[in-house]
């Protein structure tokens, strides 16, 4: 009898208190997360991305927020970042988008988005009516890096 080996798939949530140390607690946890699992090759990307989601909903949000580190099996890694505001920012949702221009790279705020934009392999987001996960209303931004990227997105 052959033993079947599952592939290596985990998951880490956090809940995260309107704070301005969510964004630095957010960083810990993934840097830990990842370290541990031997995920140093998107380390750096990951830290940063979830940052820049985290510090995002502490300026444009009155409440906690929620992390959720997903590593799926085909070795992507999946980041989402859920908050009570409903509204999604450009380039998250989906057509039509809300037309939030994206800023310059030499801005000194507003270069959260565009780097998702520029280093996640995928990214979305999604508006929630009293979501099934116990959080109630608001949105859930999420992007991707690493494991096999599909041909089309493939440059």
């Amino acid at each position: 009898m052959g033993t079947v080996s599952l592939p290596d798939t985990w998951v880490y949530a956090l809940r995260l208190p309107h704070d301005p140390r969510a964004a630095r607690v957010a960083r810990m946890t993934v840097r830990a997360a990842l370290k541990s699992h031997g995920r140093l090759d998107v380390l750096e990307t990951v830290e940063l991305l979830t940052s820049e989601l985290v510090a995002n909903t502490y300026r444009h949000t009155s409440g906690p927020a929620s992390l959720r580190l997903t590593a799926l099996a085909d070795g992507r890694l999946r980041v989402g970042v859920w908050d009570g505001h409903p509204r999604i920012p450009a380039p998250f949702g989906e057509p039509p988008w809300d037309r939030v221009p994206l800023a310059p790279m030499d801005a000194e705020k507003g270069r959260g988005l565009r780097l998702v934009q520029e280093c996640a392999d995928a990214w979305g987001g999604l508006a929630l009516a009293d979501s099934p996960l116990d959080r109630g209303a608001g949105k859930l931004l999420w992007f991707e890096v690493g494991g096999q990227r599909p041909d089309f997105l493939r440059s």
